[in-house]
Protein backbone atom coordinates (compact mmCIF):
# COMPACT_ATOMS: atom_id res chain seq x y z
CA UNK A 1 0.00 0.00 0.00
CA UNK A 2 2.78 2.37 0.97
CA UNK A 3 4.97 1.45 -1.99
CA UNK A 4 2.08 2.10 -4.38
CA UNK A 5 1.61 5.78 -3.37
CA UNK A 6 5.25 6.67 -2.69
CA UNK A 7 6.08 7.95 -6.23
CA UNK A 8 2.98 10.18 -6.19
CA UNK A 9 3.95 11.68 -2.81
CA UNK A 10 7.52 12.27 -3.96
CA UNK A 11 6.29 13.97 -7.13
CA UNK A 12 3.92 16.24 -5.19
CA UNK A 13 6.65 17.12 -2.69
CA UNK A 14 9.05 18.05 -5.48
CA UNK A 15 6.45 20.26 -7.16
CA UNK A 16 5.70 21.98 -3.84
CA UNK A 17 9.39 22.61 -3.18
CA UNK A 18 9.78 23.99 -6.69
CA UNK A 19 6.86 26.40 -6.26
CA UNK A 20 8.07 27.42 -2.81
CA UNK A 21 11.54 28.11 -4.10
CA UNK A 22 10.10 30.14 -7.00
CA UNK A 23 8.05 32.28 -4.61
CA UNK A 24 11.04 32.74 -2.36
CA UNK A 25 13.19 33.85 -5.27
CA UNK A 26 10.52 36.36 -6.29
CA UNK A 27 10.27 37.80 -2.78
CA UNK A 28 14.00 37.92 -2.40
CA UNK A 29 14.46 39.50 -5.81
CA UNK A 30 12.00 42.28 -4.91
CA UNK A 31 13.47 42.86 -1.43
CA UNK A 32 17.21 42.91 -2.04
CA UNK A 33 19.90 45.45 -1.39
CA UNK A 34 20.95 46.39 -4.90
CA UNK A 35 23.88 48.31 -6.34
CA UNK A 36 23.69 50.50 -9.41
CA UNK A 37 22.81 53.89 -10.80
CA UNK A 38 20.11 55.76 -8.88
CA UNK A 39 17.95 58.66 -9.95
CA UNK A 40 16.94 61.02 -7.15
CA UNK A 41 13.45 62.40 -7.62
CA UNK A 42 10.89 64.50 -5.76
CA UNK A 43 7.26 63.52 -6.29
CA UNK A 44 4.43 65.95 -5.69
CA UNK A 45 0.72 65.91 -6.49
CA UNK A 46 -0.80 68.58 -8.71
CA UNK A 47 -3.72 69.48 -10.96
CA UNK A 48 -3.81 69.76 -14.73
CA UNK A 49 -4.67 73.13 -16.23
CA UNK A 50 -4.52 74.56 -19.72
CA UNK A 51 -1.77 76.95 -20.74
CA UNK A 52 -4.25 79.15 -22.57
CA UNK A 53 -7.64 79.56 -20.92
CA UNK A 54 -9.78 82.48 -22.11
CA UNK A 55 -12.51 83.74 -19.80
CA UNK A 56 -15.79 84.86 -21.38
CA UNK A 57 -17.00 87.89 -19.40
CA UNK A 58 -20.13 89.92 -20.00
CA UNK A 59 -18.99 93.40 -21.06
CA UNK A 60 -20.69 96.62 -20.05
CA UNK A 61 -22.96 97.64 -22.90
CA UNK A 62 -22.88 101.41 -22.78
CA UNK A 63 -24.44 103.47 -20.00
CA UNK A 64 -27.78 101.74 -19.83
CA UNK A 65 -27.47 97.94 -19.78
CA UNK A 66 -26.01 96.37 -16.65
CA UNK A 67 -27.97 93.10 -16.64
CA UNK A 68 -28.73 90.95 -19.66
CA UNK A 69 -30.81 87.81 -20.02
CA UNK A 70 -29.34 84.72 -21.70
CA UNK A 71 -31.51 83.45 -24.58
CA UNK A 72 -28.90 81.16 -26.16
CA UNK A 73 -26.06 79.10 -24.65
CA UNK A 74 -23.74 76.46 -26.06
CA UNK A 75 -23.76 73.15 -24.19
CA UNK A 76 -21.22 72.71 -21.42
CA UNK A 77 -18.21 70.73 -22.65
CA UNK A 78 -18.92 71.27 -26.34
CA UNK A 79 -15.98 71.63 -28.73
CA UNK A 80 -15.86 75.08 -30.33
CA UNK A 81 -13.78 76.81 -32.95
CA UNK A 82 -12.51 80.38 -32.79
CA UNK A 83 -15.36 82.71 -33.78
CA UNK A 84 -18.19 80.33 -32.90
CA UNK A 85 -21.19 81.77 -31.07
CA UNK A 86 -21.18 80.84 -27.38
CA UNK A 87 -23.70 83.07 -25.59
CA UNK A 88 -26.61 85.09 -26.94
CA UNK A 89 -28.15 87.85 -24.81
CA UNK A 90 -31.71 89.15 -25.24
CA UNK A 91 -31.70 92.21 -27.58
CA UNK A 92 -35.25 93.31 -26.72
CA UNK A 93 -34.26 96.14 -24.36
CA UNK A 94 -31.66 97.45 -26.79
CA UNK A 95 -34.10 97.45 -29.70
CA UNK A 96 -36.72 99.23 -27.59
CA UNK A 97 -34.09 101.80 -26.64
CA UNK A 98 -33.30 102.39 -30.32
CA UNK A 99 -36.98 102.90 -31.16
CA UNK A 100 -37.43 105.38 -28.28
CA UNK A 101 -34.33 107.31 -29.27
CA UNK A 102 -35.39 107.44 -32.93
CA UNK A 103 -38.67 109.02 -31.85
CA UNK A 104 -36.74 111.45 -29.66
CA UNK A 105 -34.42 112.24 -32.56
CA UNK A 106 -37.36 113.15 -34.78
CA UNK A 107 -38.64 115.50 -32.07
CA UNK A 108 -35.25 117.11 -31.57
CA UNK A 109 -34.76 117.58 -35.31
CA UNK A 110 -38.22 119.16 -35.54
CA UNK A 111 -37.33 121.48 -32.66
CA UNK A 112 -34.13 122.41 -34.47
CA UNK A 113 -35.98 123.32 -37.66
CA UNK A 114 -38.57 125.27 -35.67
CA UNK A 115 -35.81 127.14 -33.87
CA UNK A 116 -34.15 128.09 -37.13
CA UNK A 117 -37.41 129.54 -38.46
CA UNK A 118 -38.15 131.44 -35.23
CA UNK A 119 -34.66 132.88 -35.08
CA UNK A 120 -34.89 134.03 -38.68
CA UNK A 121 -38.28 135.68 -38.02
CA UNK A 122 -36.96 137.42 -34.90
CA UNK A 123 -33.95 138.65 -36.82
CA UNK A 124 -36.15 139.95 -39.64
CA UNK A 125 -38.34 141.83 -37.16
CA UNK A 126 -35.29 143.36 -35.50
CA UNK A 127 -33.88 144.35 -38.88
CA UNK A 128 -37.19 146.08 -39.68
CA UNK A 129 -37.12 147.85 -36.32
CA UNK A 130 -33.53 148.87 -36.98
CA UNK A 131 -34.44 150.42 -40.31
CA UNK A 132 -37.31 152.30 -38.71
CA UNK A 133 -35.10 153.65 -35.92
CA UNK A 134 -32.42 154.57 -38.43
CA UNK A 135 -34.94 156.58 -40.44
CA UNK A 136 -36.15 158.31 -37.29
CA UNK A 137 -32.53 159.02 -36.37
CA UNK A 138 -31.79 160.55 -39.77
CA UNK A 139 -34.97 162.64 -39.66
CA UNK A 140 -34.12 164.06 -36.22
CA UNK A 141 -30.66 164.83 -37.44
CA UNK A 142 -31.96 166.89 -40.41
CA UNK A 143 -34.54 168.61 -38.26
CA UNK A 144 -31.86 169.65 -35.79
CA UNK A 145 -29.80 171.20 -38.60
CA UNK A 146 -32.77 173.25 -39.87
CA UNK A 147 -33.40 174.73 -36.42
CA UNK A 148 -30.00 176.34 -35.92
CA UNK A 149 -31.56 179.78 -36.46
CA UNK A 150 -34.43 179.06 -34.09
CA UNK A 151 -34.49 180.09 -30.47
CA UNK A 152 -32.31 178.37 -27.98
CA UNK A 153 -35.29 176.68 -26.43
CA UNK A 154 -36.41 175.17 -29.71
CA UNK A 155 -32.85 174.12 -30.53
CA UNK A 156 -32.54 172.39 -27.16
CA UNK A 157 -35.77 170.48 -27.76
CA UNK A 158 -34.57 169.34 -31.18
CA UNK A 159 -31.20 168.23 -29.75
CA UNK A 160 -32.96 166.17 -27.08
CA UNK A 161 -35.22 164.58 -29.67
CA UNK A 162 -32.17 163.78 -31.80
CA UNK A 163 -30.41 162.28 -28.79
CA UNK A 164 -33.43 160.10 -28.04
CA UNK A 165 -33.51 158.86 -31.64
CA UNK A 166 -29.77 158.10 -31.49
CA UNK A 167 -30.19 156.11 -28.26
CA UNK A 168 -33.07 154.09 -29.71
CA UNK A 169 -31.09 153.42 -32.86
CA UNK A 170 -28.03 152.15 -30.91
CA UNK A 171 -30.29 150.13 -28.64
CA UNK A 172 -31.81 148.24 -31.57
CA UNK A 173 -28.36 147.60 -33.00
CA UNK A 174 -27.22 146.12 -29.68
CA UNK A 175 -30.38 143.99 -29.49
CA UNK A 176 -29.64 142.60 -32.94
CA UNK A 177 -26.05 141.69 -31.99
CA UNK A 178 -27.18 140.14 -28.69
CA UNK A 179 -29.97 138.23 -30.41
CA UNK A 180 -27.49 136.82 -32.91
CA UNK A 181 -25.23 135.59 -30.07
CA UNK A 182 -28.13 134.09 -28.10
CA UNK A 183 -29.57 132.46 -31.20
CA UNK A 184 -26.20 130.97 -32.06
CA UNK A 185 -25.89 129.51 -28.55
CA UNK A 186 -29.45 128.14 -28.58
CA UNK A 187 -28.82 126.66 -31.99
CA UNK A 188 -25.58 125.08 -30.78
CA UNK A 189 -27.32 123.53 -27.75
CA UNK A 190 -30.11 122.12 -29.91
CA UNK A 191 -27.61 120.67 -32.38
CA UNK A 192 -25.79 119.04 -29.45
CA UNK A 193 -29.06 117.47 -28.34
CA UNK A 194 -29.63 116.09 -31.83
CA UNK A 195 -26.06 114.81 -32.06
CA UNK A 196 -26.33 113.22 -28.60
CA UNK A 197 -29.46 111.29 -29.55
CA UNK A 198 -27.85 110.25 -32.85
CA UNK A 199 -24.79 109.05 -30.92
CA UNK A 200 -26.93 107.03 -28.51
CA UNK A 201 -28.74 105.40 -31.44
CA UNK A 202 -25.41 104.55 -33.08
CA UNK A 203 -24.07 103.19 -29.78
CA UNK A 204 -27.14 100.99 -29.31
CA UNK A 205 -26.90 99.72 -32.89
CA UNK A 206 -23.26 98.80 -32.28
CA UNK A 207 -24.30 96.92 -29.12
CA UNK A 208 -26.65 94.57 -31.00
CA UNK A 209 -23.92 92.42 -32.64
CA UNK A 210 -21.96 92.48 -29.37
CA UNK A 211 -24.81 90.67 -27.63
CA UNK A 212 -23.45 87.51 -29.23
CA UNK A 213 -20.32 86.42 -27.35
CA UNK A 214 -17.97 84.38 -29.53
CA UNK A 215 -15.11 81.98 -28.84
CA UNK A 216 -11.75 83.81 -28.85
CA UNK A 217 -9.88 80.54 -29.47
CA UNK A 218 -10.64 76.94 -30.35
CA UNK A 219 -11.17 74.58 -27.43
CA UNK A 220 -13.84 73.30 -25.05
CA UNK A 221 -16.57 75.62 -23.78
CA UNK A 222 -17.07 75.52 -20.03
CA UNK A 223 -20.22 77.18 -18.68
CA UNK A 224 -19.66 79.31 -15.58
CA UNK A 225 -21.47 78.63 -12.33
CA UNK A 226 -23.91 80.87 -10.47
CA UNK A 227 -22.51 82.47 -7.34
CA UNK A 228 -25.26 81.41 -4.98
CA UNK A 229 -26.51 78.01 -6.11
CA UNK A 230 -23.23 76.93 -7.77
CA UNK A 231 -25.30 75.49 -10.63
CA UNK A 232 -24.23 76.16 -14.19
CA UNK A 233 -25.73 79.16 -15.93
CA UNK A 234 -28.69 78.35 -18.15
CA UNK A 235 -30.97 79.98 -20.70
CA UNK A 236 -33.22 82.50 -18.95
CA UNK A 237 -30.67 83.53 -16.31
CA UNK A 238 -29.71 87.19 -15.86
CA UNK A 239 -26.03 88.10 -15.90
CA UNK A 240 -24.52 91.31 -14.56
CA UNK A 241 -21.72 93.06 -16.40
CA UNK A 242 -18.27 91.95 -15.32
CA UNK A 243 -19.44 88.45 -14.36
CA UNK A 244 -17.98 85.43 -16.14
CA UNK A 245 -20.37 83.40 -18.25
CA UNK A 246 -17.87 80.74 -19.27
CA UNK A 247 -14.36 79.97 -20.46
CA UNK A 248 -12.64 78.32 -23.39
CA UNK A 249 -9.51 76.37 -22.48
CA UNK A 250 -7.21 75.32 -25.30
CA UNK A 251 -6.52 71.63 -24.67
CA UNK A 252 -3.57 71.49 -27.03
CA UNK A 253 -1.00 72.37 -24.37
CA UNK A 254 -1.33 71.74 -20.66
CA UNK A 255 0.44 72.64 -17.44
CA UNK A 256 0.40 71.40 -13.86
CA UNK A 257 0.03 73.59 -10.79
CA UNK A 258 1.74 71.97 -7.82
CA UNK A 259 3.88 72.79 -4.78
CA UNK A 260 7.33 71.86 -3.54
CA UNK A 261 8.29 71.63 0.13
CA UNK A 262 10.69 74.32 1.34
CA UNK A 263 13.23 71.58 2.15
CA UNK A 264 13.30 70.52 -1.51
CA UNK A 265 13.25 74.03 -3.01
CA UNK A 266 17.00 74.06 -3.65
CA UNK A 267 16.65 70.89 -5.74
CA UNK A 268 14.23 72.53 -8.19
CA UNK A 269 15.22 74.87 -11.04
CA UNK A 270 13.64 76.33 -14.17
CA UNK A 271 13.79 73.99 -17.14
CA UNK A 272 14.32 70.97 -14.91
CA UNK A 273 13.09 67.64 -16.28
CA UNK A 274 9.81 66.36 -14.84
CA UNK A 275 7.87 63.14 -15.42
CA UNK A 276 4.09 63.60 -15.15
CA UNK A 277 1.72 60.68 -14.55
CA UNK A 278 -2.07 60.73 -14.46
CA UNK A 279 -3.60 59.18 -11.36
CA UNK A 280 -6.10 57.57 -13.73
CA UNK A 281 -3.29 56.17 -15.95
CA UNK A 282 -0.24 55.82 -13.68
CA UNK A 283 1.63 53.55 -16.09
CA UNK A 284 1.87 56.26 -18.77
CA UNK A 285 4.60 58.91 -18.50
CA UNK A 286 4.46 62.40 -20.01
CA UNK A 287 7.57 64.52 -20.47
CA UNK A 288 7.50 67.98 -18.89
CA UNK A 289 9.71 70.71 -17.46
CA UNK A 290 9.57 73.32 -14.70
CA UNK A 291 8.29 76.61 -16.15
CA UNK A 292 7.68 78.71 -13.03
CA UNK A 293 8.80 78.80 -9.37
CA UNK A 294 7.27 81.31 -6.97
CA UNK A 295 9.59 83.67 -5.13
CA UNK A 296 7.60 83.62 -1.89
CA UNK A 297 6.99 80.71 0.45
CA UNK A 298 3.55 80.08 1.97
CA UNK A 299 1.66 77.68 4.24
CA UNK A 300 0.26 74.70 2.39
CA UNK A 301 -3.21 75.52 3.76
CA UNK A 302 -4.89 76.75 6.93
CA UNK A 303 -4.76 73.30 8.54
CA UNK A 304 -1.27 72.35 7.39
CA UNK A 305 1.74 74.26 8.76
CA UNK A 306 4.10 73.00 6.07
CA UNK A 307 5.87 75.71 4.06
CA UNK A 308 5.77 75.26 0.30
CA UNK A 309 6.62 77.06 -2.93
CA UNK A 310 4.15 77.21 -5.82
CA UNK A 311 5.51 75.57 -8.96
CA UNK A 312 4.18 75.28 -12.50
CA UNK A 313 5.19 72.42 -14.78
CA UNK A 314 4.71 72.67 -18.54
CA UNK A 315 4.02 69.47 -20.47
CA UNK A 316 6.17 69.07 -23.57
CA UNK A 317 3.74 66.84 -25.45
CA UNK A 318 0.09 67.11 -26.36
CA UNK A 319 -2.29 64.25 -25.66
CA UNK A 320 -6.10 64.02 -25.84
CA UNK A 321 -6.10 62.03 -22.59
CA UNK A 322 -4.95 65.12 -20.69
CA UNK A 323 -7.97 67.05 -19.42
CA UNK A 324 -8.19 70.14 -17.15
CA UNK A 325 -8.84 69.33 -13.50
CA UNK A 326 -7.31 65.83 -13.55
CA UNK A 327 -5.03 64.90 -10.65
CA UNK A 328 -1.45 64.06 -11.57
CA UNK A 329 1.85 63.28 -9.90
CA UNK A 330 4.97 65.22 -10.84
CA UNK A 331 8.28 63.43 -10.48
CA UNK A 332 11.03 66.06 -10.46
CA UNK A 333 14.37 64.64 -11.62
CA UNK A 334 16.74 66.13 -9.01
CA UNK A 335 20.01 64.28 -9.60
CA UNK A 336 21.61 61.04 -10.78
CA UNK A 337 23.86 58.92 -8.50
CA UNK A 338 26.15 56.17 -9.71
CA UNK A 339 27.16 52.83 -8.17
CA UNK A 340 25.27 53.21 -4.89
CA UNK A 341 23.38 50.77 -2.67
CA UNK A 342 19.62 51.14 -2.47
CA UNK A 343 16.59 49.31 -1.07
CA UNK A 344 12.82 49.57 -1.56
CA UNK A 345 11.25 52.29 0.54
CA UNK A 346 8.94 49.69 2.07
CA UNK A 347 11.97 47.96 3.61
CA UNK A 348 13.41 51.03 5.36
CA UNK A 349 12.23 52.12 8.82
CA UNK A 350 12.81 55.51 10.40
CA UNK A 351 12.74 55.26 14.18
CA UNK A 352 14.32 57.31 16.94
CA UNK A 353 15.97 59.64 14.48
CA UNK A 354 17.77 56.75 12.74
CA UNK A 355 17.11 54.45 9.80
CA UNK A 356 16.90 50.65 10.05
CA UNK A 357 16.67 47.60 7.81
CA UNK A 358 15.68 44.09 8.83
CA UNK A 359 17.95 41.23 7.70
CA UNK A 360 16.40 37.73 7.87
CA UNK A 361 18.26 34.91 9.65
CA UNK A 362 17.56 31.26 10.46
CA UNK A 363 15.33 32.18 13.38
CA UNK A 364 13.85 35.68 13.19
CA UNK A 365 15.76 38.71 11.89
CA UNK A 366 18.49 41.23 12.73
CA UNK A 367 17.64 44.95 13.05
CA UNK A 368 20.53 46.77 11.40
CA UNK A 369 21.17 50.55 11.56
CA UNK A 370 22.10 52.18 8.24
CA UNK A 371 22.91 55.65 6.94
CA UNK A 372 20.22 57.25 4.78
CA UNK A 373 21.25 59.52 1.90
CA UNK A 374 18.31 60.20 -0.42
CA UNK A 375 15.27 58.59 -1.97
CA UNK A 376 12.85 58.66 -4.87
CA UNK A 377 9.28 57.43 -5.07
CA UNK A 378 10.30 53.73 -4.97
CA UNK A 379 13.79 53.29 -3.45
CA UNK A 380 16.18 54.82 -0.91
CA UNK A 381 19.98 55.13 -1.07
CA UNK A 382 21.67 53.77 2.09
CA UNK A 383 25.12 52.78 3.31
CA UNK A 384 26.63 51.01 6.31
CA UNK A 385 27.39 47.44 7.33
CA UNK A 386 25.47 46.02 4.38
CA UNK A 387 26.33 44.38 1.09
CA UNK A 388 24.87 44.02 -2.37
CA UNK A 389 22.47 41.11 -2.70
CA UNK A 390 21.42 40.94 0.96
CA UNK A 391 17.76 40.22 1.50
CA UNK A 392 15.71 42.70 3.57
CA UNK A 393 12.28 42.25 5.10
CA UNK A 394 9.46 44.77 4.44
CA UNK A 395 8.67 46.89 7.49
CA UNK A 396 4.96 46.03 7.23
CA UNK A 397 5.71 42.32 7.68
CA UNK A 398 7.76 43.03 10.81
CA UNK A 399 4.94 45.13 12.26
CA UNK A 400 2.41 42.40 11.55
CA UNK A 401 4.54 39.86 13.41
CA UNK A 402 4.84 42.12 16.44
Amino acid sequence: MKSKHLPILLFGLSVGLFLLSGCKETVQDNNLIKRGDFRQTITETGELLTLDNRAIVMPRYGRYWYNMKIIGLVEHGAKVQAGDSLVQFDPTEVKKFIMDRQTQLENEQANLEKMLVQQQNNLNNLQSTLRSEQASFNLRKLTMEYTKFESDRVQEIKRLQFRQAEINFEKVKRRIELTKVMSANDLKIQKIRVAQVEKEIQMAQEVLPQLTLRAPISGIFQVARKRRSRDNLAVGDDVRFGNMVGSVPDLTWMKVETTVNEVDRAKISLGQEVVVRLDALPEIEFKAEVSFISVLCRHYDNNDPRKVFDVEVKLLESDERLKPGMTVSCEFIASDLYEVLYVPNSCLLKEGGRYWVFIPKATGYDKLAVDFHTRNNTHSVISGNIAEGQEVIPVARIMDQE
